[in-house]
């Protein structure tokens, strides 16, 4: 069943992408999708080119995705090694019916808005709540640093 609905929602992207993601299993693999996400063009992150993987469970739709972002990024949402703090991926709110279109969409929304309240990294989510000029300049740092391309 995963393996139809992994290869059925892929070609839904095909047809009908999410702006400022890039997307694509990987060839040897149909359950681990790498692709770049483009920083936001309103956010710190702007000029910033992401790289992102999905890794499908065996048990997809069931269980969700894991969502990474490999490219070092200065958000409270997302640790040093990529993992994303997302309530639509928590396995108690997933539902089989989230395709990746909305995991995806919902990246985005959380790279724009931080959730400070729910950070993997509570100095980041600090600072983003109490010093909000701070936070946009180190993640503009960051982008210098690791995102361009």
């Amino acid at each position: 069943m995963a393996t139809n609905r992994i290869i059925k929602e892929y070609m839904q992207l095909q047809k009908q992408p999410v702006n400022s993601v890039t997307i694509a299993p990987r060839e040897d693999n149909l359950y681990l999708w790498e692709g770049k996400l483009m920083g936001p063009f309103n956010s710190p992150f702007k000029g910033g080119v992401f790289n992102i993987e999905i890794t499908f469970p065996q048990e997809y739709p069931f269980k969700p995705p894991i969502l990474k972002v490999t490219t070092k990024i200065y958000h409270p949402n997302i640790d040093d090694d990529g993992s994303i703090c997302m309530s639509i991926l928590k396995s108690d709110i997933w539902k089989p019916t989230i395709k990746i279109t909305q995991v995806l969409e919902a990246l985005i929304n959380l790279i724009n808005e931080p959730n400070p309240a729910d950070a993997l990294r509570p100095n980041i989510g600090h600072e983003y709540s109490t010093n909000y000029k701070e936070y946009v300049e180190n993640a503009k740092r960051y982008v210098n640093m690791y995102a361009k391309q």
